[in-house]
């Protein structure tokens, strides 16, 4: 059990907080918020309440979404590089001393710290052209492997320089709920 007594999240989503794995910097661990998901759940309407808590675990989701045929397919073909050029590497889930969490690679920039959202460049620098031509990459990159996504939200997408230009990489809202 991977112990997050006493560390602050770097980052927070209404769903989930963002840890730096405390043995292991490169890796991030998402952990539940489960206040926020027991408001969301009672503000279902009946019918989506009937299909339980489950539905609304973004964790739950989000391993289902690495599972998803296109990723499969391409890691199977071995095109792992492919993949991984626009999400960060997923490692599974794994228990911490305040819940389940999902590991991944932390993105971080050329100082060390997590990258910075879409949503916070485009609100100080704006749509220039380096950013435009990275958005181009990672559209191209999600026709060329046919990975789902549900929600392309700019808080959602986190620019990394890679090769000396940004490049954008979803670390939220993978996978479609309703495709496998």
């Amino acid at each position: 059990m991977i112990d997050l007594s006493g560390i602050e999240p770097f980052a927070s989503g209404y769903n989930r907080h963002c840890y730096r794995h405390p043995d292991d910097p490169a890796l991030c661990l998402k952990v539940l918020r489960p206040e926020n998901i027991e408001v969301r759940f009672q503000r279902q309407a009946w019918p989506k309440k009937m299909l339980g808590r489950a539905r609304i675990d973004d964790n739950r989701q989000e391993l289902r979404a690495h599972q998803q045929q296109a990723i499969r397919a391409l890691i199977k073909d071995g095109h792992n590089e492919l993949v991984w050029a626009h999400l960060p590497q997923f490692h599974g889930a794994v228990e911490t001393s305040i819940g389940q969490a999902n590991m991944s690679e932390l993105l971080i920039d050329d100082h060390g710290l997590p990258g910075e959202t879409l949503e916070h460049y485009l609100k100080h620098r704006g749509f220039d052209q380096p950013i435009r031509d990275a958005a181009d990459r990672f559209c191209n990159w999600l026709l060329e492997t046919g990975i789902l996504t549900r929600n392309l939200l700019p808080h959602n997408l986190v620019i990394i320089d890679r090769g000396g230009q940004p490049e954008l990489f979803l670390v939220d809202g993978l996978g479609a709920p309703a495709i496998p």
